[in-house]
């Protein structure tokens, strides 16, 4: 072998020599979604290793996506089996104070109404020729549920996985871009500045009932969502018993850490240049946004609709909070209420339809899971 083919031999073993322009794109992605975390602050948990691993994947010949193969694993394991969504949703039960909804039960109907995205964009999916279990997974981004999201997606659609997991996340991490303007077009200044009624204390046996009453309901009502549920509610009581304060801080922290790292590397596995630079996941990314949008809108409008009926007016800025972007949606109705009346308090007040949104993007999958599974 000659001098020159020996250089050649070892060039073609190399990246370089498999390098495209995809690859270079993708990349660039990546980067992007690390700007976001790192200077934008934009859910840095999850787009951080979600960027890094679309930049990582991305390096042509790698042995991390084969069969068996480390980041291959993550997913396989993780998102395959559907177990990384339901730990998830462990460490957000554990997380989440169901108070705010217990002591106004009237938001769960906010958090059902910001579905109106999620089937908005199911028909628009349809429209667009995107199949049933298709334009469903794609549907469910509305929601802004990214474990939820997931677990649809991989039981209907795994092909799109990649797309749908990403276009969750990233509205997600835009909520304070997206919704203020929609808020501020849809309601008037004075509806801004209403002030509501200090939330009732919640006595701690209707704490501890309510994961057990909710998961009796939501798993007899639609039993393919129990896996996600089931964890968040077991999550839930955790925090509220009192009596298991280290599975408690291990389902908040430790838990809910390592498997937001396994998150982020196996969705943005699913990126690569030769899957993900199509004309298609260009069509979820805008179908994303418009069930997003809708979901919004559809919190909002409700909530004045309730205000034609209810002696004591809610603040329709909660209802955009229905969407399940926990805690960030109602932080950003607390945030833009605030701009008009420094000391109106929306904060809990929004979240009983945040955590409403939760489980009504839950139920919805469950609907889609059980007409079309």
């Amino acid at each position: 072998m000659s001098t020159f083919e020996f250089l050649q031999s070892i060039i073609v073993k190399t990246g370089f020599f498999h390098l495209t322009i995809g690859h270079v794109i993708m990349w660039f992605i990546g980067l992007f979604f690390i700007y976001l975390a790192i200077k934008k602050d934009f859910e840095p948990l999850l787009l951080v290793p979600i960027g890094f691993s679309i930049f990582l994947v991305n390096m042509p010949i790698t042995p991390l996506t084969g069969k068996g193969d480390l980041i291959n694993l993550f997913y396989h394991y993780g998102l395959e089996w559907e177990v990384i969504p339901c730990l998830i949703f462990l460490g957000i039960g554990a997380l989440t104070d169901f108070g705010p909804m217990i002591a106004n039960p009237k938001t769960l109907i906010l958090g059902a109404s910001a579905q109106l995205g999620v089937y908005i964009a199911y028909f628009g999916a349809i429209l667009l020729g995107f199949n049933i279990k298709e334009a469903a997974s794609i549907g469910i981004i509305g929601g802004a549920d990214g474990p939820t999201t997931i677990y649809l997606t991989q039981m209907l659609a795994p092909h799109l996985l990649g797309s749908t997991a990403v276009a969750a996340y990233s509205y997600m991490s835009m909520v304070p871009l997206i919704q203020p303007p929609i808020m501020r077009l849809l309601t008037t200044e004075k509806e801004r500045k209403i002030r509501m009624k200090q939330l009732r204390p919640v006595s701690k046996l209707e704490r501890i009932m309510y994961p057990l009453v909710a998961t009796v309901l939501i798993c007899l009502l639609v039993p393919p969502v129990a896996p996600l549920m089931g964890l968040m509610m077991v999550g839930n009581l955790f925090r509220e018993c009192r009596v298991v304060e280290r599975l408690l801080k291990t389902s908040q922290n430790e838990l809910l850490n390592i498997v937001t790292i396994f998150l982020g590397l196996a969705v943005g596995s699913t990126m690569q240049a030769e899957n993900f630079l199509k004309p298609q996941p260009i069509f979820i990314f805008f179908l994303g946004l418009v069930a997003f949008a809708f979901s919004t809108v559809g919190g909002l409008a409700f909530a004045k609709l309730m205000n034609l009926f209810l002696k004591e007016k809610i603040n329709p800025l909660i209802g955009s909070a229905g969407v399940s972007a926990v805690p960030m949606a109602a932080r950003v109705s607390q945030k833009v209420g605030a701009e008009y009346d420094p000391k109106n308090f929306l904060l809990m007040h929004a979240m009983g339809p945040n955590v409403a949104g939760v489980i009504g993007t839950a139920t919805a999958a469950g609907m889609f899971l059980t007409m079309l599974k």
